[in-house]
């Protein structure tokens, strides 16, 4: 038995990074409306971005990862004077404080809102983080990427495109 430990462990640990948070959208899904608490702006409902493709980066000032992509993601924001698509930011933080902290430290234009409720994290699938998803004009899931990106970069810049069918 000692010698299937480590290997019971793995399986478990694969198990629990690939189990589905409460309430999560699949890809396919479409998002439920939702409050988002505004962090560098007004409160919004997540339903005022329908009508163009939306790139949601979920992050927490304390993750590192999510922190180098940070400037990726303004760049990206940026492209094409934002016409294109809309990029927002959903932190994970339990204190809005930290969150404000580091977005002064890294600004950025695009919007950012605070889900101290869990609510947009669960619904998004963010178990673990960064968490970037693509979601379409109407509002249904096209991809969830977890890990940090370059979102700037032409692999990702072709990704985008495909994605959503747009020109890059």
């Amino acid at each position: 038995m000692k010698r299937f430990l480590p290997l019971l462990v793995l399986i478990c640990a694969a198990t629990l990074a690939l189990a589905k948070t409460p309430g999560e959208i699949e890809v396919g899904e479409t998002l439920r409306d939702a409050p988002m608490q505004g962090l560098s702006g007004p409160s919004r409902l997540l339903s005022e971005f329908r009508g163009k493709p939306l790139i949601i980066n979920v992050w927490a000032s304390w993750c590192g990862p999510c922190r180098a992509e940070m400037g990726s993601l303004e760049r990206l924001s940026r492209r094409n004077g934002g016409k294109k698509f809309t990029v927002i930011g959903i932190s994970t933080d339990d204190y809005p404080d930290a969150a404000r902290a580091f977005l002064q430290k890294s600004p950025t234009r695009f919007s950012h809102f605070i889900d101290s409720g869990l609510l947009l994290e669960n619904m998004l699938g963010a178990n673990r983080i960064p968490l970037t998803v693509l979601v379409d004009a109407r509002g249904r899931v096209l991809g969830k990427y977890y890990g940090a990106k370059e979102w700037d970069s032409p692999a990702a810049l072709e990704l985008i495109g495909k994605t959503f069918r747009i020109r890059m």
